[in-house]
């Protein structure tokens, strides 16, 4: 007879996390009330069952929601989708992308302190430094982050090292795990704003960085429906910003915007892949147009640029002589003349435009952005279509 006294229960199968980013934005480990689509929890307070679990929940031993300026289920699923598409430990989403920038940074520095900031940073980014943080007597140095021996000469003392690769308007990259080392090895907190790849085609994290940014309103929300900031990192440096600045500033993602943004992760991989498909038509066609003199685009590099796995839709080239921009602008269909970018829609904005930018210091100027410069964002029109509208312009701006 068999003793069955030693038999064992099976085992349930361990499974594999979820990790490629196809996945991650797709499926959802569990569904709340069976609703395939998360729920908007659109309430500002959540009440207690009893006085035990408020003390319990206030004391710390309990993490539940509260009150939505701190802690709202609809928005937490949108920060653990981001968590794992940058494959850090946590994340945290904020009213806009200049909310995220502050914060983070706000969260390391104190006056008399010194960041160091890679040259042509986000025109928001420079103001805050140059207007807010000088009055709290934070000191901003500003280096050219293709020179990693320039980079390490400033930074003994510096408490940030904050970075952008591609920069704005002019799309220099950077050696991304080269500049976090140099950080690390001084003490510094990396910083990096990482809207223009996307976790699709880039994950700082990964590379070393320690704090990564998104303007949640380009590429994650991808429909220009949503003004949104998230920040990624540890559970440590979340758990600052959450506990030491989000509650007393108040810039929190509202649940409605977090839904927003889950919608626009579904197709995140698929759009990203779409937007690189037209901009690299596009920027080598503009490469090879006689009336351009240059093309910045890191898709076109070869070598790619180093811890760049893609490149999205975003990308500035430079006109000769002989073409009246305001005119070409002007003659475009397809391109709509606007601000921002990382939407279906394809935009145009000439270097031109943000040189005579009022209302406080101006990063082109001082970065020396040519005025001949334009600004592209291919958005997910048909490539073909795009062209056309480009060519067309070209030759009737030509003076």
């Amino acid at each position: 007879m068999k003793n069955n006294n030693n038999s064992t229960t099976p085992k349930a199968p361990v499974m594999a996390p979820v990790t490629a980013p196809e996945s991650v934005v797709a499926y959802d480990e569990s569904h709340f009330a069976n609703a395939v689509v998360p729920p908007i929890f659109q309430n500002s307070l959540f009440t207690f069952e009893n006085c035990a679990e408020m003390i319990e929940t206030y004391a710390g031993r309990k993490i539940r929601p509260v009150y939505s300026r701190g802690l709202n289920p609809t928005v937490r699923a949108f920060e653990d989708k981001i968590a794992a598409l940058e494959k850090t430990q946590d994340a945290l989403g904020l009213a806009s992308g200049m909310a995220a920038i502050s914060s983070a940074v706000l969260s390391v520095v104190k006056p008399g302190d010194r960041i160091v900031s890679v040259e042509h940073c986000y025109p928001d980014a420079y103001r805050f430094f140059e207007m807010f943080l000088r009055d709290m007597n934070v000191t901003v140095e500003y280096v050219d982050g293709r020179d990693i021996d320039a980079v390490r000469a400033t930074l003994p003392g510096a408490k940030i090292l904050y970075l952008e690769s591609p920069t704005s308007w002019t799309f220099h990259t950077h050696n991304i795990a080269a500049l976090c080392d140099a950080a690390r090895d001084h003490g510094a907190v990396s910083m990096i704003d990482n809207s223009w790849a996307s976790p699709i085609f880039c994950q700082p994290a990964t590379l070393g960085c320690d704090v990564v940014i998104h303007s949640a309103s380009k590429y994650l929300g991808g429909h220009s429906d949503v003004v949104a900031g998230v920040i990624a990192g540890t559970n440590e440096f979340i758990g600052r910003v959450r506990s030491n600045v989000l509650p007393y500033l108040g810039a929190k993602l509202s649940a409605f915007d977090s839904w927003l943004l889950l919608r626009g992760l579904r197709t995140l991989p698929a759009r990203m892949r779409e937007h690189q498909r037209s901009a690299l038509i596009i920027a080598q066609n503009l490469a090879d147009h006689p009336q351009v003199t240059a093309v910045h685009y890191p898709g076109l590099m070869t070598p790619p640029a180093p811890g760049l796995n893609g490149s999205s839709g975003l990308f500035s080239f430079e006109f000769s002589p002989k073409v009246n921009i305001p005119t070409f602008v002007d003659a475009l269909r397809f391109f709509k003349i606007g601000v921002s970018w990382g939407g279906h829609e394809s935009l145009i904005v000439p270097a031109l435009v943000t040189r005579a930018q009022v209302g406080g210091p101006n990063s082109a100027m001082r970065f020396g952005v040519p005025e001949n410069l334009v600004r592209l964002h291919i958005g997910l029109e048909s490539a073909e279509d795009l062209w056309s509208d480009l060519a067309t312009a070209i030759e009737a701006s030509l003076k």
